[in-house]
């Protein structure tokens, strides 16, 4: 094996999916089983009016991106130890569903966090008429 800077980065990116999978798999552990919203569509670091009701959407979200970093663990691993032919056999597949998995969840926790903290258009108040 030839140590150049495309083994490098394959590297950080198959180890990188370790801590993202313990994480996210944890993150959903603790809004399904634990009932913990703290960490649910935050926006800026503070919390929705309603957590509980973004809970189950953070939630599956959390859930499928940990589950496909998992399987995608599993895969790589699974197949240099027992020879069975998967779809992660190949570099460009399974760092393609790594890589896949990584943008949904960011795109996916977006879009939680903004349906999760509604933007509040204020009325300025008009020149010439007094507050009363």
């Amino acid at each position: 094996m030839i140590f150049d800077i495309s083994s490098v980065i394959t590297w950080i990116l198959f180890l990188a999916l370790f801590p993202m999978a313990f994480i996210w798999l944890r993150r959903a552990y603790r809004i399904f089983i634990k009932k913990d919203y703290s960490e649910v569509a935050l926006k800026r670091g503070e919390a929705p009016p309603d957590p509980a009701k973004w809970a189950p959407a953070t939630g599956i979200v959390n859930l499928l991106a940990g589950g496909t970093a998992l399987v995608t663990i599993i895969g790589v691993l699974l197949y240099p130890a027992t020879g069975i032919s998967t779809v992660f056999k190949d570099y460009r597949n399974w760092s393609a569903v790594a890589g896949v998995t990584i943008w949904f969840k960011v795109f996916a926790d977006y879009i939680v966090s903004r349906q999760a903290h509604p933007f509040i258009i204020k009325k300025k108040d008009q020149p010439g008429k007094e507050k009363g």
